[in-house]
This record gives structure tokens, sequence and C-alpha cells, in this order.
């Protein structure tokens, strides 16, 4: 074996054995050289070859570190038969984030910054927290006030709260028709009754939302009016200034979920239409990592003390590290760095979409992260799914976004953020010969 793979083999070993830990810098390369004796070039190559085995990752001006872990393999489309392609669920880390997040915390691990990171919060927050995050929602026709934003530990959260401090127990909820699954869940904890609403292509429909309130009244609704899910469609102005105008008219609360909106240019939120009757949620999960799960809820005056109280009696606050990290990620750029270059990774997923489903029934938006599949017969969701899953291909049949007994479309979900773009190809091509073929055909194999 090579000199210089005997010594990558060694400090790998302290790696492992955890002499080395994670987020230490190695010293430079010449440095190193003198330290063990050998040639720079030599040096070089122990620090390229680490670098290929995934165990170190190098920052131009700053230095070589020790990764936090090993980065899993790619997931297989075939072999091993327990390999899985995730097109379930939707996260999207982008190669260079963590050297753009990394810097950014390098002053937050001080020990006086650290000490004060440490510290409880409360659901407002911190005066820089809620500037930056006023900052992160601000966007054309609406400028959230600062001091009417509160935070949760993360999106789901932020929903949960506001559906907590609106509806109670025992009343009405109306969401859209196909809606996100979790809500189902928050709304059977909470005790909660959802009524399913029916969408067009421009999405809720404000005479279905008056229509169900004269059957019995609706404390609020909650709507996706942006790249909205499962569907990807997003709401026109046109639907978003009647929708606004029907709540105000009906005395409806809405919660908004703007969680994907950082992904196109949608028009005025709803907080900006209805601003006394609006509840706007978002969160750091999609923008940034699933690790990452800052919520965040925009609050009209008369619902701030309502939905800060309901925070706290959920325990569902966040922490003072993770607020101070998202103010400084606002603060130096990294979170709108990485949101541009997610809009340019959805629409290169949206593009192999176009071409590798071409002819099939696809609905999506093309800066979306998923797109909804209505399936060729004689094909039926349930079956497909577990076709795919067979190949290793995880989606999400229609069923998962329906209201209790409401009729499931024929359809299926594709979320497209999390296999990388070889990965993803081949796994629409898996599915693309899937839909050709029948059930029949499967069960011969």
């Amino acid at each position: 074996m090579d000199d210089y793979r005997r010594i990558a083999d060694r400090i790998a070993a302290d790696i492992a054995a955890g002499r080395l830990t994670a987020g230490q810098r190695l010293p430079t390369q010449r440095a190193f050289a003198r330290q063990r004796g050998i040639a720079a070039s030599t040096a070089a190559r122990v620090y390229a070859e680490l670098a290929r085995r995934g165990l170190v990752t190098g920052e131009v001006g700053r230095g070589t570190f020790v990764r936090a872990s090993t980065p899993p393999p790619e997931p297989a489309l075939a072999e091993p038969a327990d390999a899985r392609v995730d097109l379930e669920l939707s996260f999207s880390v982008l190669p260079d984030q963590p050297a753009l997040q990394a810097r950014a915390l390098a002053s937050l691990v001080r020990p006086d910054a650290l000490a004060a990171s440490l510290s409880p919060i409360g659901a407002a927050g911190t005066p820089a927290a809620r500037e930056a995050a006023a900052h992160l929602l601000d966007r054309p026709g609406w400028a959230p006030d600062p001091d009417r934003l509160l935070f949760t530990g993360n999106g789901r959260q932020a929903i949960a709260a506001a559906i907590a401090a609106l509806v109670p127990v025992g009343e009405r909820l109306g969401v859209e028709a196909l809606t996100y699954p979790v809500v189902k869940a928050l709304a059977s904890r909470l005790g909660v009754t959802l009524v399913p609403l029916p969408v067009d292509g421009d999405g809720l429909l404000p005479e279905a939302v008056a229509e169900a309130h004269r059957a019995a009244p609706l404390r609020a609704i909650y709507v996706q009016p942006t790249l909205h899910n499962p569907l990807g469609t997003t709401m026109p102005a046109h639907r978003r200034t009647a929708l606004a105008d029907l709540v105000d008219r009906l005395g409806i609360f809405v919660v908004e979920d703007a969680v994907w909106s950082f992904l196109t240019d949608a028009p005025a939120p709803l907080a900006a239409l209805a601003p006394s009757r609006t509840v706007l949620v978002d969160s750091l999960s999609k923008r940034l990592a699933p690790g990452l799960t800052v919520g965040v809820v925009a609050a009209p005056p008369r619902l701030t003390e309502r939905l800060a109280t309901a925070i706290r009696s959920g325990a569902w606050t966040t922490t003072r590290f993770g607020l101070d990290a998202t103010v400084r990620w606002i603060g130096d750029g990294t979170v709108a760095a990485v949101a541009a270059g997610k809009r340019r990774d959805a629409r290169g997923r949206q593009e192999l979409v176009r071409d590798r489903l071409a002819g099939y029934a696809v609905r999506s938006d093309p800066g979306a992260y998923h797109c909804w599949w209505e399936l060729p017969a004689p094909w039926r969701a349930d079956t497909f799914v577990a076709a795919a899953a067979r190949r290793g291909i995880a989606v999400t049949p229609a069923a998962a976004f329906t209201i209790g007994t409401s009729h499931a479309p024929n359809a299926v979900r594709l979320a497209l953020a999390t296999p990388p773009l070889p990965v993803l190809a081949g796994a629409l091509d898996t599915l693309a010969a899937l839909a050709r073929a029948t059930p029949e055909d499967m069960e011969t194999e």
C-alpha cells in the first residue's frame, strides 16, 4: 500500500476512535507535512484520500475539518433489496449548504455567545430574531410587523398552535379536500372536526367555504395558497382577493401555510389581503434542512397573545440556540443563497419529471418540489404504490391527503427533493415503465 494511504488509515482510525472529533480543524497541509516528516505533495495526497472517503471536508480560506459522519451511500433502484428511493418526504439539502452554514455558527460557539444561546426563551423570541424573521417573510405586497411575530420549534408546531388558538375543541376547521396529512393528525389530537372543501385549478373555492359555513359555522380554514401540497397549484391574485373578502364578511379566521412560498414568486399572501383574520405560518425546515426546524407565526394584533398562550401551553416554544443560529443565517445571506439554489434545483427536478413522465397526467408547478400524478387505467393508487415499493421506490397515495371517508383520487404524489438527480431520473424511468405495464403483469414477476 502507498505510504500516503497508510497515513490516511491512521487518521481515519483516530476519527473512528473519537480522538479527532466532528468539526475539529486539521493542521494545514504544510504543517501536517512538517509534523509527519513527509513531503508536502504526500500530505496533499493524504488529505485528498481522506476527503475521498468522506471523512473530512475542505473550505477555501478556512482549512480542512473532520466531517460529522460518513455520508450515507446513494440509494439504489434494485440491489440491495432493502434499498429505498424516497419520493415520500420532500427535504432538500444542497451540497454546499454545510459550508455556508458552518461559517455563521463559528461566532455562536464562543463561550460568551453560547452561554446566552443556552438560556430559556419565550414565544416572542428576541428583538433580533423578530427583525430577522420579518425580513425573511417580507414579500411584495406584504411586510409583517416584527412585534407580531412568534416562534415555535418547527412549522408543524406553528400550525398546531394556530389551530389550537383559533378552533375550540369540537368545532369545525375547513381544509382543502386534499390537504397536508399532518393537519389531519393535529386535528384529531386537538379534538377539531375537519371539513373538506372543494378546489379547482386555482385552489380553494370561496363559494365552497360559504356553503360549508352556512351548513354549520366554520371557526377557521387552513389553506395552502402557494405551491399547494400535494397538488402543486398556486392560487392566483383574483382568487385570493375573493377568499379574503369572504372570510372578512363571514368572520372566519385563516391559517395560511406559506412553507413552500420561498420557491416561487406568488401574489400577495392572504395575510396582506385579510390582515385582521389571517395567521401566516412558515418555517426553516424546507428553506434550509429538516434538522433546522424553527417555526414562525405572523399574527394579527388581536390574536398575538392568544397564539402565544397556545404556544406556551402546548410546549411548542423554540430553543434560543436555534433562534440565534437563524438570526445569523438570515443576516449573513445564507438563507437567501440556499433558497435561491433550491429554486434552481426544484426547476431542474421538474424538468426531469416533464421529460421522464411525458404523456402522463402529471400536475405541478415549474418551481415545486413535488408533483401530482393521476395514474393511467387500470392502475389503482394502492396497487401502484405497492408495485413501486417492490422496486425500492416509496411514493405517497392520494388517500394520505384525503379527509375522513372522502373518496381518494386515483393518484399519487411524488416528492422530488431528496434523491440525488441521477437517482431521481432512474426512479422516474422505473415508475414510467411500471405505469406502461398493468397490475396483472406485476403478478407474473
